[in-house]
C-alpha cells in the first residue's frame, strides 16, 4: 500500500510542471481541465507503481514503463474516451492522432517524469524502511534450496515482511537461478534454449538475502548452517527445500554410465552427447558399433522418462537429414519400466493411449523389468536381456538430498523431532491429512513454500501453524510430435488438444514475461526450422563415444 501511495505522489508531483507546460499550449485550461489532468496523473502514478514496482526495476526500466503508460494513456483518454465524452465515435485515424499529437507529447513527458520521481522516492522509502527493519530484532530465517518450494517460500516471506512480520530471511542455493524442470526434457532435445527456462533468484526474490553456495552440513542443535566455503549462517528457523538427487540403488555401473536429468547441466550434456553419437554413426561402418551408437535407452516411465524418450525420438529424427550415412530405420529407442504400465500417475486409459502413441512411432517398451547393470556400451535387464547402447538415461529413482538424513514432517510441514526445522518439496515425506503422502510435484512444492512461510511467521508471532492441504489439480505429459495426455480435475484430454493444454499451462507458469516470450519464440521457431546440431561443449575426457 505504501508503494501505491508513493506512486500517487509521484504522479501528482509530475503533473504540476507538465500541466504548466501544457497550459502554455492551451491544452489544460480552467479548473475542470486541471482536475481531469490531476485524476489522469493519479491513475498513471498508481498503475506505474504497481507495474514497475519502483526502484526494484532500475531507473531506465521505471522511466521506460512511464513512457509506455503515457502512450497508452493518450490512446485511451485522448483518442478514445474524449471523443465519446463529446458524443462522437472514436476513429483512431491518422487525422485524429495528428490533432491530439500535443497531448501525446505531454502524456509521454508526464509518464517519464513520473517514472523518474517514483524511482528516487521509492528508493528513499525502501532505504528508510530497511533501516527501520534493521533497528528491530527480527527472527532469522534460512531457506536452503532454490527450487520451486524454496523460492515460493522466500517470495511469501517477502510479502509477510511488508505486512509487518519481523523476519530476516536468507536463501542459500548452489545455483543462482530457479529452474523450470517440467521443460527440462525439451532442453535436452534442443527444442528450448537452456537459459530460457531459468529465472535468476535475485530477481525472483529481490528483497531476500541470497547466498550462492553449497551447504556442507546443518547443525540443528546449534541452529547453524555451514557452507562449503566455511561461512556459518545462524538461524532461528530453518526451511529445507533441497529437492532430490538420482537414486540408482547401487546397481553396478548405473551411476557411472547413465545420464541423470535433474538440472540444466544434465540436459545440455545429454544433448551434446547425442549429437556426438550421430556424428560418429554417420561415418561408422562396423554394424555392432552402429547399433550401440544409435540405440537410446531410458529407464523409468514416469513423466520424466516418458517425455525424455519422446524428445530423444524427435531430436534424432528431426536432425537425421543432416546425416546421410544414417538410415531412418536405424535409430532404436527403448523405454524400460519396472511397472506393468507406463505413466502410473495417469489413469489406465490415458496411460494406454500414451503407450500406444509411443509404440506407433517405433519406441519399444520393456515393462515389468528392471535394469540390473550398465556398462559403457550396454544395459542389462533382470531377464538377462542385453541392450547395446551408448546412451542410457536414468529417471527410475530419486532420493532426498541427504542434509539431515531421511526427513518426515507433520501436516504443518515441521520436521519430526526438530522444533525449528521445516521441510518442503522433494526432500521430505509430507503426510496428507488422510494418512497418505503428498506427491513430489511442482504444484505441491509451490503451495508448500507458501504454507511453510505462513507457518513460520505464525510460530514467530506466537500463533499455531496450519495444516498443509492441497489436492492435485491435474497432470500433463508430452508425448512428442505435437501429442500429449492430460487429466485435469477428473477430465481427460489426449492428442493435439492435450498438447496445446500442456504448452499453454506450462507457459503461463513460467516466471516472468521475458521468459514466457523467449520460450514462445523458441517453440515458434521449432515449428518452422529444424533443431540446431551445434555441439556446444567439448567432449568429456571419458566420453561415451568410443574412439573410432
Amino acid at each position: 500500500m505504501e508503494q501505491l501511495g508513493w506512486g500517487a505522489v509521484a504522479g501528482l508531483a509530475a503533473a504540476l510542471p507538465v500541466g504548466v507546460l501544457m497550459a502554455t499550449q492551451h491544452m489544460v485550461t480552467a479548473f475542470p481541465g486541471w482536475l481531469a489532468f490531476a485524476a489522469y496523473a493519479l491513475v498513471i502514478g498508481l498503475v506505474l507503481s504497481a507495474v514497475a514496482r519502483g526502484s526494484r526495476q532500475g531507473l531506465a526500466m521505471t522511466a521506460s514503463a512511464g513512457v509506455l503508460l503515457g502512450t497508452l494513456g493518450w490512446l485511451v483518454f485522448s483518442l478514445t474516451l474524449e471523443p465519446l465524452f463529446h458524443g462522437e465515435l472514436p476513429t483512431w485515424s491518422a487525422a485524429a492522432a495528428a490533432k491530439t499529437y500535443p497531448e501525446l507529447v505531454g502524456n509521454v513527458l508526464h509518464g517519464a517524469l513520473t517514472g523518474l520521481l517514483l524511482h528516487f522516492v521509492a528508493g528513499v522509502w525502501s532505504l528508510k524502511a530497511r533501516e527501520r527493519r534493521d533497528s528491530v530484532e527480527r527472527a532469522r530465517i534460512v531457506v536452503v534450496g532454490g527450487g520451486f518450494a524454496g523460492v515460493a517460500a522466500a517470495q511469501r516471506f517477502e510479502r509477510l515482511v511488508l505486512r509487518g512480520a519481523k523476519l530476516d530471511v536468507t536463501l542459500v542455493s548452489d545455483s543462482n537461478f530457479l529452474l523450470f524442470t517440467p521443460m527440462l526434457a525439451e532442453v535436452a532435445s534442443g527444442a528450448l534454449e537452456p537459459a530460457h527456462i531459468s529465472a535468476p533468484i535475485r530477481s525472483a526474490a529481490a528483497h531476500t538475502t541470497f547466498h550462492h553456495g553449497r551447504v556442507d552440513r546443518v547443525d540443528p542443535v546449534g541452529r547453524e548452517v555451514v557452507l562449503e566455503s566455511g561461512e556459518v549462517l545462524s538461524y532461528d528457523h530453518l526451511v529445507l527445500a533441497v529437492g532430490s538427487v538420482p537414486h540408482t540403488f547401487d546397481l553396478p555401473g548405473v551411476a557411472e554410465h547413465s545420464f541423470p536429468l535433474k538440472n540444466l547441466a544434465d540436459a545440455v550434456a545429454l544433448r551434446n552427447h547425442v549429437l556426438r553419437l550421430l556424428e560418429a554413426a554417420d561415418r561408422e561402418t562396423d554394424p555392432r558399433t552402429r547399433r550401440e551408437l544409435l540405440t537410446f535407452v531410458v529407464a523409468g516411465a514416469g513423466f520424466a522418462g516418458t517425455e525424455m524418450i519422446a524428445e530423444l525420438f524427435d531430436l534424432v529424427h528431426g536432425v537425421s537429414h543432416y546425416y546421410p550415412g544414417i538410415q531412418p530405420s536405424e535409430p532404436r529407442f527403448v523405454l524400460v519400466h519396472a511397472g506393468g504400465r507406463i505413466l502410473p500417475e495417469l489413469g489406465p486409459e490415458l496411460a494406454a493411449y500414451a503407450m500406444e502413441r509411443l509404440a506407433a512411432r517405433g519406441i519399444e517398451h520393456r515393462l515389468n523389468l528392471r535394469v540390473t547393470e550398465a556398462a559403457e556400451d550396454l544395459v542389462r535387464l533382470e531377464n538377462d536381456e542385453l541392450i547395446p547402447t551408448r546412451t542410457f538415461v536414468w529417471t527410475a529413482g530419486n532420493k532426498p538430498t541427504p542434509l539431515l538424513g531421511s526427513l518426515t514432517t507433520d501436516t504443518s510441514l515441521r520436521v519430526e523431532g526438530f522444533e525449528h526445522v521445516w521441510a518442503v518439496g522433494d526432500c521430505a515425506r509430507i503426510p496428507t491429512v488422510d494418512g497418505g503422502f503428498h506427491p513430489p510435484t511442482a504444484q505441491h512444492a509451490l503451495r508448500q513454500g507458501v504454507t511453510v512461510a505462513d507457518n513460520v511467521a505464525a510460530f514467530v508471532a506466537g500463533r499455531a501453524p496450519v495444516e498443509f492441504r492441497f489436492r492435485t489439480i491435474g497432470v500433463l505429459v508430452a508425448l512428442g510430435h505435437r501429442t500429449a495426455a492430460a487429466e485435469i480435475r477428473g477430465r481427460r484430454f489426449a492428442g493435439l488438444v492435450a498438447w496445446l493444454l500442456w504448452r499453454g499451462i506450462y507457459l503461463s507458469k513460467l516466471p516472468g514475461v521475458e521468459k514466457k516470450l523467449r520460450v514462445l519464440f523458441d517453440w515458434t521457431l521449432d515449428l518452422v526450422f529444424p533443431r540446431d546440431i551445434v555441439v556446444t561443449a567439448a567432449a568429456p575426457r571419458r566420453s561415451k563415444v568410443r574412439a573410432q
